[in-house]
């Protein structure tokens, strides 16, 4: 049996903005199902690469700064980062992270110690998140609906699906594909229930349920 491997130069990996940090792709460039990783970069000194955000359950994370300099702040403690330098977080910890150099990038790794990963397929709703962060969920909904459906594997990408549709006011296309997508994943039951895009259709029976 002959073992599989890819080789690819960073930048040869397509970067996507989607209204956030310009990221690459890196698992879903190599199909990788086993943990997450992808790359953030900045565009100009003082950009944040990595959102504030604390990693709720037993997701623990991996920041690797491949090129330039980054400030992390982490629970409220300051770590100059320059290239080379890996910060690891366990869950619960407050972070996130500033660019001190134009372009620099960060490699992130993540993964839940003991769990199979589980790959949602937030990469394939990318393309359509600037129009929900402008409030054209219509829009975005038109656009996403035929390219999402084809993907029946990117759970993370129907509900985003579900969001536009329900704030777009077409509740029964947004609790189909809900639906799909809560029945796949209990990661994004927990953040369905803490998502107010769903308000509209959060208690229809058939939505309730799962979300119980």
């Amino acid at each position: 049996m002959v073992a599989a491997y890819s080789v690819t130069r960073f930048d040869a990996i397509d970067e996507i903005e989607d209204g956030g940090a310009p990221y690459r792709p890196v698992r879903h460039h190599f199909g990788i199902a086993s943990f997450g990783v992808n790359s953030y970069s900045s565009r100009k000194t003082g950009d944040r690469i990595i959102n504030e955000h604390s990693e709720e359950g037993d997701q623990e994370e991996l920041y690797i700064v491949l090129q330039g300099r980054a400030t992390f702040e982490l629970d409220g403690d300051r770590v100059d980062a320059p290239a080379g330098t890996l910060v690891f977080a366990e869950p619960g910890v407050k972070r996130t992270a500033f660019a001190e150099e134009d372009s620099t990038t960060v490699v992130v790794v993540s993964g839940k110690p003991g769990k199979v990963y589980e790959v949602l397929g937030f990469e394939v709703w990318a393309p359509f998140n600037p129009l929900y962060e402008a409030g054209d969920y219509a829009e975005a909904a038109d656009r996403a609906r035929g390219v999402i459906e084809r993907q029946p594997e990117a759970f993370g990408a129907f509900f985003y699906l579900a969001c536009c549709e329900a704030l777009a006011g077409r509740p029964d296309d947004a609790a189909r594909h809900l639906r799909h997508a809560l029945e796949q994943s209990e990661r994004l039951r927990g953040i369905a229930r803490r998502s107010p895009d769903l308000d509209l259709i959060r208690d229809r029976p058939e939505i309730a349920e799962l979300l119980r």
